[in-house]
């Protein structure tokens, strides 16, 4: 007989969600409330005045060259950490997986980054990578690699890259191994058995069982990407050299706290929540008719 669980009171399954609710709606849905108000709007630097502009906050950013500029830098940084930050988690999953001493030590060192404030992996990251101090920079200066993230724009993506997808890696890691773990071994074993090598078994058995996990880590390292960056990207290029690191969501700070153009960084907000529910329409539609559950 299958177990069901029954409330005695009709409210108590609302009190028992309130608390969670009343989160959402105070940091989300009042933030994306207000972002969309204020985008119709054009604010003086210190409040008070407001000119209703209608759609011109959203036309004057699809004429902005900067603007087009921080989307294809987002849509780059995005890809390279979804994709680099999957692949490097998965590969630490498999060996982690077959570690038969010490297993416990290993896992546990691999979820360790996750609990680092994003702040202070940037700063950990811009240290080690700075081109005076820095230990990483005088080896790669000692190999003969010029390395300067503050005037180079490619060396500079990678610093953040390499920033955001060690923050993730840890969650990668934890899933990745959580679904190698429910596995059979009798799958593999029955494999091996016929003779498949490890790769094979890997590509044909391991890899479509690990499908279901991989796509919720697609968008939510994807969404990490577009959102969760701020800090990292603060700690460490300031969105430099020039507008090569700046992404949608740092550029919604600048235009707020540097230009005090809250109207387009209202506008910047609305069209970014879009984007990031639009992709992740997208992925679910399609994406997900691939995923073998």
């Amino acid at each position: 007989m299958e177990k069901r669980v029954v409330f005695s009171h009709k409210l108590l399954p609302y009190l028992l969600l309130a608390p969670q609710l009343l989160i959402t709606a105070i940091f989300f849905f009042l933030p994306a409330g207000q972002a969309i108000w204020q985008s119709f709007f054009i604010e003086s630097a210190f409040g008070g005045d407001q000119q209703f502009v209608g759609l011109d906050n959203y036309t004057s950013l699809f004429s902005n060259s900067t603007y087009y500029s921080s989307f294809w830098v987002t849509l780059l940084f995005s890809g390279l950490v979804a994709a680099i930050g999957l692949a490097v988690s998965l590969l630490l999953a498999v060996m982690a997986n077959r570690v038969v001493r010490a297993a416990g030590a290993y896992k546990t060192l691999l979820i360790w980054p996750y609990a680092v404030a994003p702040a202070v992996v940037g700063v950990l990251w811009a240290f080690l990578f700075s081109p005076a101090v820095g230990t990483l920079a005088v080896y790669m200066a000692n190999l003969g690699i010029s390395w300067n993230p503050r005037l180079d724009s490619t060396d500079a993506m990678t610093l953040v890259v390499i920033a955001a997808v060690w923050k993730q890696i840890s969650y990668n890691f934890l899933f990745f191994l959580a679904g190698l773990q429910s596995i059979p071994t009798s799958l593999l074993e029955a494999a091996a058995i016929d003779g498949a090598s490890p790769f094979r078994r890997f590509r044909t058995i391991v890899f479509p069982l690990l499908s279901p996990t991989t796509f919720f880590l697609l968008v939510i390292n994807i969404v990490y990407a577009f959102f969760e960056t701020f800090a990292i990207i603060d700690t460490t290029t300031q969105g430099g050299p020039g507008t090569s690191t700046n992404i949608l969501v740092y550029n919604v700070y600048k235009t707020a706290f540097k230009s005090f153009d809250y109207g387009s960084s209202g506008a910047q907000s609305v069209i970014l929540m879009m984007i990031v529910i639009a992709l992740t329409v997208i992925q679910f539609r399609y994406v997900d008719r691939k995923v073998q559950y």
